[in-house]
C-alpha cells in the first residue's frame, strides 16, 4: 500500500461549545481547554466541562496547565474527563505521569534559552507526544509568533507538534518544512483571545489537507 500522512490537528484555546463544535464539523482531532493560571483563554472547570460534554465522539479533549498544583490538575479530570493532558511549565515527567492519563510535554522554543530538543525523550520518557511552542521559558502560549522550523530535529522519536504564530496562510509551509505529527494553533483562528473565527478554523483545516495532498 502506498505510504499515507494525515497530519492531526488541534485547535487550542476553546472557551465555546459553538466554536467546539465548528471545529468538530470539521473533521479536527482534539480541542485544548487551558487551565493555566495567566492565560486569556482560561475556562473555569465548569465551563470546560459543557464543552467537552458538547463534543461528538472522536474529538479528544485536551486539558492544558501550567505548574499548576497537583490538586488543581486532579480536580479538573474529575470534573472534565479530558482524553489527554498537555503541561506547558517546568513539570518534570514524574508529575505530568502521576495522574494515570497520557500526556503530551510542551517544549519552548523562543527566547534564548530554548529547550534542546534532543534530551526530550530522555528527560520525558513517559510522555505520549511532544508539541514544540514559540513561546519562551517561562511563558504561556498564545503569541501568534512562531519560531525557526529548521530548529526541531530531523528524526524525532516521538510524535510531535508544532505551534506558535500558525494560521491559514502558513502552516502548509510548516507542515511541509517540519513533516510533523500534527499542529497546534490558538490566536491564529481567533477574533480575539478564545473567539473563535469559523471561516478561519476552515480554511486551516483546508490547508493542512492541501499540505497532505488530501485535496
Amino acid at each position: 500500500m502506498p505510504e499515507f500522512h494525515r497530519t492531526r490537528i488541534k485547535f487550542c484555546g476553546m472557551t465555546r461549545v459553538e466554536d467546539a463544535l465548528t471545529a468538530s464539523a470539521l473533521g479536527v482531532d482534539a480541542i485544548g481547554l487551558i487551565f493555566a493560571a495567566r492565560s486569556k483563554r482560561r475556562v473555569t472547570p465548569e465551563a470546560a466541562a459543557t464543552i467537552r460534554a458538547s463534543l461528538p465522539p472522536m474529538v479528544d479533549a485536551v486539558a492544558l496547565f501550567m505548574d499548576n498544583l497537583a490538586d488543581d490538575v486532579r480536580s479538573t479530570i474529575d470534573r472534565v474527563r479530558p482524553s489527554l493532558l498537555q503541561f506547558h511549565g517546568e513539570e518534570d515527567d514524574a508529575f505530568c505521569a502521576s495522574f494515570g492519563m497520557p500526556y503530551m510535554k510542551a517544549v519552548a522554543m523562543g527566547g534564548r534559552n530554548g529547550e534542546d530538543a534532543a534530551t526530550l525523550p530522555i528527560n520525558y520518557p513517559r510522555a505520549a507526544a511532544f508539541l514544540f511552542d514559540s513561546h519562551a521559558r517561562g511563558e504561556s502560549g498564545g503569541s501568534g509568533l512562531t519560531f525557526d522550523w529548521a530548529r526541531l530535529p530531523a528524526h524525532f522519536p516521538k510524535p510531535f507538534l508544532v505551534a506558535g504564530g500558525l494560521n491559514p496562510d502558513n502552516v502548509f509551509e510548516a507542515i511541509r518544512a517540519t513533516g510533523c505529527w500534527g499542529v497546534d494553533v490558538s490566536s491564529g483562528i481567533e477574533m480575539s483571545p478564545g473567539v473563535k473565527n469559523h471561516e478561519h478554523m476552515r480554511r486551516f483545516v483546508s490547508e493542512v489537507r492541501r499540505a497532505d495532498g488530501i485535496l
